[in-house]
């Protein structure tokens, strides 16, 4: 039976530091279902649209990926999909405390689908969605931190010419 982990997030928008965890799960799982959650409760930069479209873009050389939207409970979702594992980065004590919190959830609410950690690379510790968006909102340059499709429609939505170093492409 093929090894397969959900990797869930918002990816809004996908970072290199996702891309980071994808090609290292890919070294662990046969197949990797990177999907984005649907959180009602949250506000989005990006469509569902746009951020399938980022995430495609930047794994297209990818093998054994496949992308995907839910949105209820993970773990269902997991199940549904015939996934064994739930793959999930961790950046600092903080994120470990909330993730912790979620597998032991997870767990009691189906034993069947194990939650996988894997610590960020020190190039990606301190990258996170949030705090890219600040950084192009207010014109940092973020050329390197994120997929060229990620950087330009990000430069896009807070209409930003680019300058050099953010050209938005490779």
């Amino acid at each position: 039976m093929p090894k397969v982990a959900i990797y869930p997030g918002s990816f809004d928008p996908v970072t290199n530091g996702h891309i980071d965890i994808v090609e290292r799960g890919l070294k662990l799982f046969d197949k990797l279902i990177v999907s984005i959650l649907y959180n009602p409760s949250k506000d989005y930069l990006f469509t569902l649209e746009e951020r399938v479209e980022m995430l495609k873009d930047s794994m297209k050389k990818m093998k054994n990926i496949e992308i995907d939207s839910f949105d209820g409970l993970l773990v269902d979702y997991a199940a549904s999909r015939k996934a064994q594992a739930i793959l999930r980065g961790l950046r600092a004590m903080s994120d470990f405390e909330y993730e912790f919190q979620m597998a032991l959830m997870n767990r009691r609410l189906n034993r069947e689908v194990q939650t996988v950690f894997l610590m960020t690379g020190l190039r990606w510790i301190f990258t996170s969605s949030s705090i890219i968006k600040e950084a192009v909102q207010f014109g940092g340059n973020i050329e390197g931190m994120v997929p060229p499709l990620a950087q330009k429609k990000l430069m896009e939505k807070f209409g930003i010419a680019p300058g050099p170093g953010q050209s938005g492409k490779n």
